[in-house]
């Protein structure tokens, strides 16, 4: 029995020596496979350089392994060196992604024929730990980026995967490697070499990639403080996404040039475009059968301080059956355009042909340390007496485009409406002057914003008008209005602080709310003579100016406009009736003697002077009721009686109003309304291209004759100042020069301008002045409306009259 039991003991001794040793070969035997491996693929080739001092409270002698542990077998090797990175529990390994090499062509399809547009992912047990930039059109890319990113388990090799970045499609893949962190030597840097290889295709060069890496071992206190810092980060980030954007980019498409062509039989294309910012994209709409579109498109994109600052744009023709085709694309880098302000970019297209257009503007920043915010903003009375000095009457030859500089400080707004369920509103004020668009931040779940921002444009008109608007942002970057206000440049008070309140849609009656209100202070300074040379030379197209559509009651009201011009001459015309009929015999007596007169001692300066008789008397009275206006406000004298239409000097239509006075309009327009949804689109779909025509052609005719009386009247002295020089001029250059010496000067330059001045924009100088006026529609555009609430009494009297 002893016997039977010694024979087990001394099998099962065997038998573990034998396992034992079994298990050492089968050990040695892939240690032994893995080093060669190595050396066989030359996945990667190292070399050592000077260790980088670490920026962790680490000792330096245990950033290093020991230096005996390289004669040691390789198994031993890799055991001592596992147990001496098991000794942190933290690790930061920073990278330095300098380039690619022979990388393989994913492109291969028409115009991109041989390129690919590569990016890197790296990657550790299945997390995104950092993805590079995209290099256009490259197969030996450059990154050259550096950063850092954190290792628990240095035992996971890093995973190296390649791509090439397709618009619109799924990227595709161009090779991968891995980086053994095991084979590092802690706080030395490496340059290595990684060669792409794909494993459904073992054999196939894809190339190599060219980083240098440096793992750091850090300690418990440091995992800690970092782990601290990055969750403070990251709750940063999403709140700022969930509700913050850093810069909004205001994008105007306006149009494209010389597109080719991709419909062989009409010879044209059907164009548009994508544009693609971070996560946000869009996408615009088709213009068919051209080569030359016009867009005319607005829309935002954000822009957000953790994402790449890249706007790809890029052109594509519409097919309705087949693939749409690639016209050509571009990249815009919006870190290198200068904030608050808006750039006129024409960027030629990329594996393709023609030009593009845009108005980019990026404001509405959230950092308070920009020079837009004006919590921190200290005025410079140097800086201000160097633009004053650059807009003297006198420097005609300056190379400063614009005829002025235009500061507009935003603090604030009250008494906004709430657009949001809580009571609340997210609003943002948007400035526009002519084609040039700012904007400031959001405030948040608020009615009284405090924006704090100072704003500054080039004039390049000094009769544009500045409009402000406020919006009430959504979540998903959708907006909603709250009111609006527009204020002449030639209006503008320097240095006033004051309230302004805030227009509806229509710019008719107050917007809804508590009496909304926005608080501004402007200033504006410019070069008088410059900004008269100006007006009379061709204005400036406003890119987002649409045609307006067919709407029976503008229509309505264009047709009294243009009745209203009419009924004046038809006034007159009938005094001279009258002295035809010879309804008052003295009265006849005299026109006809004045007429003979008239016509026997014609010359044609008389013409600019009868027109500056009317100008004169118009002066007259534009002058002595801004007296009267003056002395009932400033010396508050009780016997000075003051009508409603001598408290503002000039066109009664400036008068400010309140509520009351347009309470009856409001609704004889709401019944209009009402009648028009009902059956506009019934009666007038068939004819609505040609009432548009008309409605649009009246309007214009009834603009210019409005223009006519208020450039008459006074109501933007500065531009009556430029006509009554004009007129004094004409008057002068008549009365020299004989008519026929003028007509023959004047058939000269039209035939010769042609030959001589090939690229002038042909203008009349007359209707260039005139467009500057402001009509009717205008003038009640800029109507201020009183910040105080109306008087109850009457508001009450108009009730009763208004229900009698």
């Amino acid at each position: 029995m002893c016997t039977i039991w010694r024979h087990r003991i001394v099998s099962a001794l065997v038998n573990c020596l034998l396992m034992k040793k079994l298990k050492t070969a089968v050990r040695k035997w892939r240690t032994m496979r893995l080093f060669r491996k190595r050396d066989d693929s030359s996945v990667t080739r190292q070399t050592s350089i000077e260790p980088v001092p670490s920026t962790s409270g680490t000792p330096a002698h245990l950033s290093r392994p020991p230096n005996d542990l390289l004669q040691l077998e390789p198994d031993e090797g890799q055991k001592l060196r596992e147990q001496h990175l098991r000794q942190f529990s933290f690790f930061q390994l920073r990278i330095h992604l300098k380039r690619g090499q022979s990388l393989i062509a994913m492109d291969k399809n028409g115009l991109l024929s041989g390129t690919s547009d590569p990016y890197v992912k790296f990657k550790a047990g299945g997390r995104l730990l950092h993805k590079s930039r995209i290099v256009y059109r490259d197969l030996n890319p450059v990154w050259d980026e550096c950063f850092t990113v954190p290792i628990e388990d240095p035992f996971q090799p890093v995973q190296l995967k390649v791509f090439d970045y397709d618009w619109g499609l799924q990227d595709d893949f161009m090779g991968s490697c891995q980086l053994d962190l095991t084979a590092l030597e802690l706080g030395r840097a490496h340059d290595l070499v990684l060669c792409l290889r794909d494993p459904n295709k073992p054999s196939l060069d894809l190339g190599e990639i060219v980083l240098n890496v440096t793992l750091y071992p850090k300690s418990q206190e440091d995992k800690e403080a970092y782990l601290l810092k990055n969750t403070r980060l990251s709750d940063v980030n999403k709140r700022l996404k969930a509700q913050i954007w850093s810069s909004v980019v205001t994008i105007v498409l306006v149009e494209a040039k010389n597109l080719p062509a991709m419909d062989v039989e009409t010879r044209s294309s059907d164009p548009y475009c994508k544009f693609r910012l971070g996560n946000e994209k869009y996408k615009s709409k088709v213009i068919w059968k051209t080569l030359h579109p016009s867009w005319l498109e607005q829309f935002d994109l954000h822009l957000y301080d953790d994402q790449e600052q890249i706007l790809e744009v890029t052109v594509w023709d519409k097919d309705k059956q087949t693939k749409d085709d690639f016209l050509g694309r571009c990249a815009i880098d919006l870190s290198r355009l200068e904030r608050e302000k808006t750039h006129n970019i024409w960027q030629e297209l990329e594996d393709g042909n023609g030009q593009i257009f845009l108005l980019l503007t990026i404001s509405g920043t959230t950092q308070s340390e920009t020079i837009t915010d004006l919590a921190s903003y200290r005025e410079n009375p140097r800086d201000i007496e160097i633009i004053e000095r650059r807009y003297t009457w006198y420097r005609l030859n300056e190379t400063t485009s614009g005829v002025g500089w235009l500061c507009v400080k935003v603090y604030g707004a009250k008494g906004l409406a709430a657009a949001d369920l809580g009571g609340k509103s997210d609003p943002f004020c948007v400035l526009e002057l002519g084609n040039s668009r700012l904007q400031t931040h959001t405030e948040y779940k608020t009615l009284t914003p405090n924006w704090m921002k100072i704003f500054t444009f080039t004039v390049k008109d000094i009769s544009s008008i500045l409009e402000l608007t406020v919006y009430d942002e959504d979540h998903d970057h959708k907006v909603e209005f709250l009111g609006k206000l527009a204020v002449p440049l030639l209006n503008i008070r320097n240095g006033e602080k004051r309230w302004f309140a805030l227009k509806d849609k229509k710019m008719r009656a107050r917007a809804k709310g508590n009496y909304p209100q926005i608080l501004l202070e402007m200033s504006v300074i410019w070069n008088p003579l410059k900004a008269a040379i100006r007006v009379v030379n061709p204005i400036e197209p406003k890119y987002m100016h649409q045609e307006a559509k067919f709407k029976r009651q503008l229509f309505i009201r264009n047709v009294m406009r243009l009745k209203a011009i009419i009924m004046w001459f038809l006034e007159f015309g009938k005094i001279l009736q009258d002295c035809f009929e010879w309804e008052s015999r003295l009265r006849s007596f005299i026109g006809l003697l004045a007429w003979l007169a008239f016509c026997y001692n014609y010359q044609m300066w008389m013409m600019p002077f009868l027109l500056l008789v009317f100008f004169t008397r118009n002066w007259l009275i534009y002058r002595l009721t801004g007296f009267i206006a003056k002395v009932k406000r400033l010396r508050c004298l009780p016997w000075v009686f003051v009508t409603r239409s001598t408290v503002y000097r000039g066109n009664p239509l400036l008068i400010p109003v309140d509520d009351d006075d347009l309470q009856a309009e409001e609704d004889d327009e709401e019944e209009v309304d009402k009648e028009e949804k009902k059956s506009l689109k019934e009666r007038l779909q068939a004819i609505q291209e040609v009432t548009q025509t008309v409605q649009n052609a009246i309007g214009y005719v009834a603009s210019l004759g409005e223009a006519v009386k208020n450039l008459m009247n006074f109501t933007v002295p500065y531009l009556s100042y430029i006509a009554i020089v004009m007129l004094i001029g004409a008057m002068i250059v008549l009365y020299l020069i004989p008519l026929r010496y003028l007509l023959m000067a004047w058939g000269i330059n039209k035939f010769t301008r042609k030959i001589l001045r090939p690229h002038t924009i042909p203008n009349n100088e007359v209707l260039d002045l005139l467009s500057r006026v402001p009509d009717d529609e205008t003038l009640l555009d800029i109507r201020e409306l009183k910040p105080h609430a109306p008087n109850e009494n009457r508001r009450d009297a108009r009730k009763k009259h208004k229900a009698s």
